[in-house]
């Protein structure tokens, strides 16, 4: 049976459709999920996707992080619910505190678009189960406002940019996790990296880690 996973849509979410699409490639049942809706559907995990919420005004992420659907992710997360954010996605997260740090602008105050090498450093994660210790993926990151600032510690580390680092993160990561590790956040874009006509599949392997753990969890439940 297929796993359902809600995308979230925010005004202004440009890769919610991106996103249940890959989900959908990858064999899970996508269904989105408007960010006014107080409560969710009987998913087995959720994705935030790529955008720019509410136009990015204030902060990225910071108006989205008051939306009704917000309060109920945060439930979900606390009762050991898959959560996953993408660039905007980590941005809201990461305002509504289920995700440490902040995301500031670039140290280039540019835009960055461009395939980076990333290396997987917590390969033990449900959203990184198909990866190996070390292992190196190329996934395309776009974004202003992409830089991660804050402490944490090594085991909430999940990704970190191989060579350069195209946003000018603290040490480099461009992927964290929460302390139970049921969510995370990451810059770069795995929606865009599943289709081999883009390019890269190594996506796959993190939104694919994301469907057969929410396809375990439907097993779990029958």
């Amino acid at each position: 049976m297929a796993p359902m996973i809600a995308t979230v849509v925010f005004p202004g979410s440009n890769d919610d459709r991106d996103a249940a699409r890959a989900l959908g490639l990858l064999g899970a049942d996508p269904v989105l999920v408007w960010h006014g809706d107080e409560e969710l559907p009987d998913v087995q995990a959720v994705v935030l996707p790529g955008g720019f919420s509410y136009g990015d005004y204030l902060r990225c992420g910071a108006i989205a992080r008051f939306s009704p659907a917000m309060r109920a992710i945060a439930r979900f997360a606390d009762e050991d619910g898959l959560v996953l954010g993408i660039c905007n996605g980590f941005q809201v997260l990461a305002e509504a505190g289920l995700l440490p740090g902040v995301l500031r602008p670039n140290a280039s105050l540019e835009f960055v678009c461009a395939d980076v090498p990333l290396v997987v450093e917590r390969p033990d994660l449900l959203f990184t189960a198909r990866c190996e210790p070390g292992h190196e993926l190329t996934i395309p990151v776009k974004c202003g406002e992409g830089a991660w600032y804050g402490e944490a510690p090594d085991e909430q580390v999940v990704l970190r940019y191989a060579r350069e680092n195209p946003t000018g993160a603290v040490d480099g990561i461009a992927a964290v996790c929460n302390e139970g590790g049921n969510v995370m956040g990451l810059m770069p874009h795995p929606e865009h990296a599943v289709d081999p006509l883009l390019g890269s599949t190594d996506g796959s392997l993190i939104l694919g880690s994301v469907v057969d753990a929410a396809r375990e969890r439907v097993s779990v439940a029958r």
